[in-house]
C-alpha cells in the first residue's frame, strides 16, 4: 500500500521545499507525486532551465533525505489548472499542430524535451538507488482523445531513455477514459473524489488484475476567478480516504500542498468543453491552496490531522510536531514614489529593445514572440462616420480601449457587448491594451493563442493597419524606466511602487482589496495576479522573497484605482466558501 501526497515543485517557493516535505512525511506519508512542468523548464524552444524554482533535481533529493519515495509525471501534458496543461506556448503556436497526437513536430518536440528532462531524472530512479519509484505514461489521457500510437510512442520514448521502474497511466473511472487512455502491458489507475466502491468496481471490469490506485484522490478542489470558493469538510474527506484505504487500495492525495500559482503559471477551463464557439472562459485564480491539508503556507489544517487519525489506523506514524514557521506582523505599506503611468511605459518600449511591430491585421501574442503578458494594439479609424458599434472578434482575454490617454472602455472574452463609437471627420486614434489570463489547460482548446486572434471591427467592417508594442510578464519593469515615466492617474492603468520593513523573512498575505486587476512583484518576485472579480482578495508572500530591512513591492493596476496603500496581513482570505461537495 502506497500512501503518497501531490506537491508541484514549481508552486512552491524552491527555499520552502524542505518544510513541505517534511509536514507530508508527517502527516504518515511515504510517497511525494509531482507533475513535470514541460513550459517552466523549456519556455523558449531549446532554452531549457533546470535551476532555481526550476530545479527538479534538488527537488527530488530532498524527498529522498526526508525518507519519501517519488512519484512522477513527466506529462508532457499535466493539466493540473497549469497554464496550457504545461504544454509551452511557443509549441502550441505552431500553425496547424495536433497537440497529444502522432503529429510528428509535437511528437519530435516531445523527444527533445524528454532528451534533456530524462537524463536528469534516471539516475535517480529506484533502479539505480534513488527515491523516484513509479513513472506516469502521459496523462488523464482518455479525458481527450483515444490515439493509441501516440501513448505507445510516448511510452516507448521513457524506456528508450533508461526509465525501468513501473510505469503507469491515470484516468477517470468511466468507460470511455480507461479504455481511451490505458496502455497494454501498463498497470492503470483511477483518479476520482469520492465513491470508490462504485469507482472501482467499473475499473475492475477493465482492469481486472491490476492493483486498486487512486492516483487523484481530490481532497478538496480549485477556485476560478468571479466564482466562489471551494470547500470540502475534513471529515467527509477523511471517511472517503478509510473507504479507500479499507479497500487495500494505495493511493495520492491530490493535492497534499497546493501551493500558488506565481507569476503567470494559473491556467484556465473552457465550460461546457463540448462547445467551443458558445462556452465560458473560467480562469483559475492565484491561490492554489485546493483546501489541502496542508495550506498555502505550508501549515497543516484541520483535514491534515483527520487524515493523520486515518492513516494511523493503518500504519504508524511519526510523532508530530509543533509549526513554527514565522508569520508577517499586520503592516500597512507606504507609497515609495507616484504612480507610474503604463501608457507612458509602452511607449518607452520602442527604445529600449522592445520595438513596435506594424501589420495590416492585429497579431496574437505568440506571432509577437510572447507567451503572456500585455500588447498595446494601435490605429486610427478614418472618418467622419456615426457611431458605429466596435467590437472584437476573437479576444483572449480582455482589452482596454484608450483614447486621448483615458481608459473609456474595458472589452472582456465572456462580454461580447460592443462599444458605440463615432469617428471625426479627421479620423479617430485608438488603442486596445490587451492583457492574457491563463491559457485553457483541459479538454479540446488546449493550445489557445492569446491576444485578438480574429479581428478589430467597427461596425462589420476590419479594421486594419495596426502598430503593436509588447510588455512581457512576469518579468518586473527595469526601476530606470518605471522612474522615468510619467505620473499617472488614478483612472489610469499604472505600476504604484510601495515599500515595507521587516524585522526577519517571514510569510504573509498582502491584501489588495479595493484595487482593480493586475499583479504584484515582491522584491522582484512576482506573486501573481490580483482582481476585484473575487473570490480571492489576499497573495501569499512566501517568507524567502522577504528580507531584513527594506522591501519594495511594485504593483501593476490595469483598471485604475483610487485605493490607499495595501495592507500585509497574517492570514490568507479565498473568499466565501460554496456548499461544501465531494468532488466526484
Amino acid at each position: 500500500m502506497i500512501i503518497s501526497g501531490a506537491i508541484h515543485y514549481f508552486r512552491t517557493h524552491p527555499e520552502q521545499w524542505r518544510s513541505r516535505l517534511h509536514w507530508l512525511r508527517l502527516m504518515g506519508l511515504d510517497t511525494v507525486e509531482t507533475y513535470v512542468a514541460w513550459n517552466v523548464h523549456e519556455p523558449r524552444q531549446g532554452e531549457f532551465n533546470f535551476s532555481g524554482g526550476a530545479d527538479l533535481e534538488h527537488f527530488v533529493d530532498l524527498a529522498a533525505q526526508e525518507g519519501l519515495k517519488v512519484i512522477l509525471r513527466p506529462g508532457p501534458y499535466i493539466c493540473a489548472e497549469w497554464d496550457n496543461g504545461g504544454l509551452p506556448a511557443w509549441l502550441t503556436s505552431q500553425p496547424g499542430i495536433r497537440v497529444r497526437t502522432r503529429d510528428a513536430r509535437y511528437v519530435a518536440a516531445v523527444e527533445a524535451f524528454f532528451d534533456e528532462l530524462l537524463p536528469r531524472m534516471v539516475p535517480l530512479l529506484e533502479t539505480r538507488g534513488g527515491p523516484i519509484s513509479m513513472v506516469q505514461v502521459e496523462n488523464e489521457y482518455g479525458s481527450f482523445g483515444s490515439d493509441a500510437h501516440y501513448l505507445d510512442l510516448v511510452h516507448k520514448a521513457l524506456v528508450e531513455r533508461g526509465v525501468d521502474v513501473p510505469l503507469f497511466t491515470s484516468d477517470g473511472p468511466e468507460d470511455h477514459m480507461l479504455t481511451g487512455g490505458m496502455v497494454p502491458g501498463i498497470a492503470a489507475t483511477a483518479n476520482f473524489g469520492s465513491g470508490a466502491g462504485p469507482a472501482f468496481a467499473n475499473f475492475r471490469r477493465h482492469r481486472p488484475n491490476d492493483p486498486l490506485f487512486c492516483m487523484e484522490f481530490w481532497n478538496g478542489w480549485f477556485d476560478h476567478w468571479g466564482e466562489e470558493h471551494h470547500v470540502r469538510q475534513p471529515q467527509d474527506a477523511a471517511d472517503a480516504l478509510d473507504e479507500l484505504l479499507s479497500m487495500g487500495s494505495s493511493v495520492n492525495l491530490y493535492m497534499a500542498h497546493g501551493g500558488t500559482n506565481f507569476g503567470t503559471g494559473a491556467g484556465a477551463n473552457f465550460d461546457p468543453p463540448q462547445a467551443v464557439a458558445n462556452g465560458t472562459y473560467q480562469p483559475t485564480v492565484t491561490s492554489y491552496d485546493y483546501d489541502a491539508p496542508l495550506d498555502e503556507r505550508g501549515a497543516p489544517t484541520a483535514k491534515f490531522h483527520a487524515y493523520r487519525r486515518v492513516i494511523a489506523k493503518y500504519r504508524e506514524v511519526p510523532a508530530l510536531e509543533d509549526f513554527r514557521e514565522p508569520l508577517l506582523p499586520p503592516t500597512e505599506l507606504f507609497a515609495e514614489s507616484a504612480p507610474v503611468s503604463m501608457r507612458a511605459y509602452m511607449n518607452l518600449l520602442a527604445t529600449t529593445g522592445n520595438p513596435e511591430v506594424e501589420a495590416g491585421h492585429p497579431l496574437s501574442f505568440e506571432e509577437l514572440g510572447l507567451s503572456h503578458g500585455v500588447v498595446r494594439y494601435a490605429t486610427t479609424i478614418p472618418g467622419p462616420r456615426r457611431a458605429y458599434p466596435l467590437s472584437i472578434d476573437g479576444l483572449n482575454d480582455r482589452a482596454h480601449l484608450v483614447i486621448d490617454g483615458k481608459i473609456v472602455h474595458v472589452f472582456q472574452r465572456n462580454d461580447q457587448r460592443a462599444f458605440e463609437l463615432p469617428v471625426p471627420a479627421g479620423g479617430l486614434a485608438i488603442e486596445l491594451y490587451v492583457e492574457s489570463m491563463g491559457r485553457v489547460n483541459y479538454g479540446r482548446l488546449v493550445g489557445e493563442r492569446k491576444g485578438i486572434v480574429g479581428a478589430v471591427l467597427h461596425e462589420r467592417q476590419e479594421l486594419h493597419g495596426w502598430r503593436m508594442t509588447a510588455m512581457e510578464l512576469p518579468r518586473v519593469p527595469a526601476a530606470t524606466l518605471l522612474g522615468q515615466a510619467s505620473k499617472a492617474s488614478p483612472h489610469e492603468a499604472a505600476f504604484h511602487a510601495f515599500g515595507f520593513g521587516a524585522d526577519a523573512a517571514a510569510d504573509g498575505f498582502i491584501d489588495m482589496s479595493g484595487w482593480g486587476k493586475g499583479y504584484v512583484w515582491v522584491n522582484g518576485f512576482s506573486l501573481g495576479r490580483f482582481w476585484d472579480a473575487g473570490p480571492q482578495s489576499r497573495l501569499f508572500v512566501p517568507a524567502p522573497v522577504v528580507r531584513p530591512g527594506a522591501n519594495q513591492v511594485l504593483i501593476l493596476e490595469l483598471d485604475g484605482t483610487s485605493a490607499g496603500p495595501p495592507r500585509i496581513l497574517s492570514s490568507p482570505h479565498l473568499g466565501e466558501g460554496a456548499a461544501p461537495v465531494a468532488p466526484q
